[in-house]
């Protein structure tokens, strides 16, 4: 049993909220619990559907310590025991025990209902991996796995942003890629964007790139996908931000398995901070798996009924599939059409039980300018009102609240002008 424990409640500071913490996903583990109690066992039974155990093997068993010993006496350890205990000393001596059959490299994890630093201690002693405190709720089991496989020294794992549009055309493209430029520029994050339309993609020609490779080659050579093959298909646009392109081409038929884009997803995740997935408009069992497996979720809409529908469906889908996550964020795009008869922000809100985050106004001119020149709106107009609300979007998306604005100097007004040249 290796030696991995957390801090205690008693030791550790204090904790985010539940939404607004970021939890890498488990790798691919075998995990088998042991529970006393109906209750934890149903907590367990709910953390082993939660997305970010997908790709845990999860089995539970009553019967507590006796029964795990018992268990492995004829049979090898898995990755990860969950042992659920209520008495000190039976817990403590059943440990004893439970060493003499438990392999090496097996980590075990104690739900216990003693709040006590002395015994948390000597359980740390003894070799257990993590202490949790009893009741559990799923999100309670669902961070002490996955954080046994995070340890702290190693790179922080990538948060994977999804962008959608509610109905095709409304702009979540054009979105995502102003969203992630905010997130590279404002808030100094390394990100990439993948573009995941690979026959309509416009994220090379808003970005003004035309590699010669991208997501295409990843997902058509799946036994090829690691960091440095992932490093040779990503286009630099700035400093903090790289783009992963499709290659918008007809000379082949883009169907996919429901896990094609599982290996890729994983590798970014690996090497980088932030991964923004400009998903197209479509359903198939690939784009509500990336929905689902995101860490975040945006749903870009218009403001008509068509949108409103398909929003509907889309919030009341993902928040169902991601009992254990925040639910899904959405903005209105395209707002203020001249003549054009509109479904107010108040009414969405009111249909879909949360407020959107920003209303962006449609400003063919400027968004239209932008596209045709391949630049982002804070290229082509730095002070422009819907650049602070593209930042919001990616600050509620992120987590972080904090900009992170370049030095200025004399010659600033010359460089950029040079840049934009």
């Amino acid at each position: 049993m290796i030696n991995y424990a957390r801090q205690t409640q008693e030791e550790q500071p204090e904790t985010p909220a539940p939404f607004e913490e970021h939890i890498a996903p488990a790798p691919r583990v075998s995990v088998q619990a042991f529970c006393e109690t109906v209750e934890t066992a149903a907590a367990v039974q709910s953390a082993g559907e939660d997305r970010r155990l997908g790709k845990a093997h999860l089995k539970i068993q009553m019967g507590g310590m006796a029964a795990a010993i018992e268990a492995y006496r004829s049979a090898p350890t898995p990755n990860v025991i969950v042992l659920e205990s209520d008495a000190r000393n039976d817990l403590l001596a059943g440990l004893d025990q439970l060493a003499t059959v438990c392999d090496a490299g097996t980590r075990v994890v104690v739900i216990g209902r003693i709040n006590d630093v002395m015994l948390y201690r000597e359980l740390v002693r003894r070799g257990v991996s993590d202490y949790v405190l009893a009741p559990v709720s799923a999100i309670d089991v669902v961070r002490s796995i996955c954080n046994l496989f995070s340890a702290p020294e190693a790179k922080a794992v990538g948060r994977i942003i999804a962008v959608v549009g509610a109905k095709g055309g409304v702009g979540a493209s054009t979105i995502s890629h102003n969203v992630a430029w905010a997130i590279a520029r404002d808030l100094a994050m390394d990100a990439v964007v993948a573009d995941l339309d690979l026959a309509f993609g416009t994220a090379g020609l808003d970005y003004n790139q035309d590699p010669p490779q991208g997501i295409a080659d990843a997902v058509f050579s799946p036994d090829r996908v690691d960091t440095a093959f992932i490093d040779r298909l990503l286009s630099k646009c700035t400093d903090h931000l790289s783009l992963l392109a499709a290659p918008a081409t007809l000379d082949r038929v883009y169907d996919f398995g429901t896990d094609a884009f599982d290996a890729v997803f994983d590798t970014l995740r690996a090497t980088m901070p932030c991964i923004v997935l400009d998903i197209p408009h479509q359903w198939s069992g690939w784009t509500k798996r990336a929905l689902i497996g995101a860490d975040d979720i945006l749903i870009v809409a218009a403001p008509d009924l068509a949108n409103l529908r398909n929003a509907k469906n889309l919030f009341d889908l993902l928040k169902a599939a991601r009992p254990n996550d925040r639910p899904p964020l959405y903005c209105l795009n395209q707002v203020g059409i001249p003549k054009r008869p509109e479904i107010a922000a108040g009414e969405f809100a009111k249909a879909i039980e949360s407020q959107p985050v920003v209303s962006i106004p449609f400003e063919p001119q400027i968004f239209g300018a932008a596209a045709n020149n391949g630049q982002m709106i804070a290229e082509i107009s730095a002070n422009h009102k819907s650049i602070e609300m593209f930042l919001q979007i990616a600050q509620r998306l992120t987590g972080r609240s904090e900009t992170k604005k370049q030095k200025s100097s004399l010659l600033s007004p010359l460089i950029e002008k040079l840049r934009r040249k």
